[in-house]
């Protein structure tokens, strides 16, 4: 191969045999510029430049191709994160989309406490009788200043004084407010602001926000981050079994079987934890029927914040995608989108160990509520001071929204 400068300087002799001639003839004329073939040396880039000696190796040439094709695949994938979060903001929270670039405080937290009132029904399954009944109800309280929180379940079976309505389990709350068009200041619009005012009414706190959740949220929450891990420790040796069908598998498998220790759980297996009580014949591991289903219903809420705001699930767009999807479609608020930057900001301080989880059956070793047939002879719960004394368990939600004294440090 020719440099530039030989190529150039090259003259062709006629006296030379004529086949030298022809083969001369397939160079350009004197002063010509020379194409790239001419004196780009072998196995070079093509994107050196005229007068170079040396071209980029290969692998630059692949590392831009590269690069271009990480970059286009980024802007895709932003893009369709940002349509996925603008659709499902829409259905999910209140206010203007631009909302979510904001970063609002969240009611309550000027005085250091936000609480959140959680609701879960079937409305979804067409199937289910009573489907619009909360049979899931908690209350997450969260402290904005020492970053910590608590879930307390609320028994779907507390016999309560829902008004305008009577004397009722408070899972009949949410749809008489729906049926009566509830609408009272202070109070969300509807049946869970009804449920809000009953239960601030007989647990003597503020309800800040609200959020109502179907079967189908959970599970596709629990699928999206690809499955949670908790550890099923029972009071029975076998662990937790209840022979209930669950029709959505072909060979109609029982509704739980989980032996003692730990478990991966899909969408599906964790929706059914949640919704057994062990109330069915040749059941065994629910000492405690309904008081065992939500205790593991909090077991479960802790393992879906842990794993959703893990690396793994953070930082992939299409498990990202899937959990915006499960909430867009499944859950209604009354956040509003500038308290949701806020809200995140919040629960990732807050880490799994500095989560409590309570029921009102087993405090310090006492048990806050107690059996009652009411007039229509259903089994029902009331506290355990009386029908409608409320004041041990508005003293014990008192005393775990008091933060701790601060140590004493003084050597005196």
């Amino acid at each position: 191969m020719f440099s530039k400068r030989t190529a150039q300087s090259r003259q062709i002799d006629t006296s030379v045999p004529e086949a030298l001639q022809t083969q001369a003839a397939a160079f350009p004329p004197i002063g010509t510029t020379l194409p790239q073939p001419y004196y780009t040396p072998a196995g070079a880039g093509a994107d050196m430049s005229p007068g170079d000696t040396k071209a980029a190796p290969a692998w630059k040439k692949r590392f831009k191709k590269v690069l271009m094709v990480l970059l286009v695949v980024g802007l895709l994938i932003g893009g369709f994160l940002g349509v996925k979060v603008l659709i499902n903001a829409s259905k999910t929270f209140n206010g203007n989309l631009f909302g979510l670039l904001q970063q609002d405080k969240l009611n309550g937290e000027d005085v250091g406490r936000v609480n959140i009132l959680v609701a879960g029904n079937s409305a979804d399954d067409a199937g289910h009788n009573g489907a619009e009944l909360t049979d899931s109800i908690m209350l997450i309280s969260i402290d904005t200043k020492n970053n910590k929180a608590f879930m307390l379940s609320i028994p779907r079976d507390l016999y309560v004084d829902i008004p305008d309505n009577g004397y009722a389990k408070i899972n009949e709350a949410y749809p008489d407010g729906e049926q009566d068009g509830f609408s009272e200041n202070g109070y969300a619009e509807g049946g869970m602001g009804l449920l809000e005012k009953v239960v601030s009414e007989n647990f003597g706190i503020d309800i800040n926000y609200y959020a109502l959740i179907n079967y189908t949220a959970f599970k596709e929450a629990v699928d999206a981050v690809g499955g949670i891990d908790v550890t099923i420790a029972s009071s029975d040796a076998r662990g937790l079994y209840d022979p209930s069908r669950d029709y959505s598998k072909s060979y109609k498998a029982p509704l739980v079987d989980l032996t003692n220790g730990k478990h991966h759980l899909d969408g599906q297996t964790a929706l059914n934890l949640a919704r057994a009580r062990g109330d069915a014949y040749g059941s065994y591991g629910y000492a405690q029927s309904d008081y065992t289903r939500t205790a593991n219903q909090r077991l479960m809420l802790v393992a879906l914040k842990e794993k959703a705001a893990s690396a793994g699930v953070a930082l992939n767009p299409i498990k990202v995608a899937s959990l915006l999807d499960s909430f867009g479609n499944n859950v209604k608020t009354d956040f509003k989108t500038s308290e949701v930057r806020r809200l995140f900001e919040l629960s990732k301080k807050i880490p799994s160990n500095s989560i409590t989880s309570v029921g009102l059956n087993d405090v310090n070793g006492k048990n806050l509520l107690k059996s009652y047939t009411n007039s229509r002879g259903q089994s029902t719960l009331i506290p355990a001071a009386g029908i409608d004394d409320f004041s041990d368990i508005q003293a014990y939600l008192q005393e775990l929204m008091t933060p701790p004294a601060p140590a004493n440090n003084s050597n005196q």
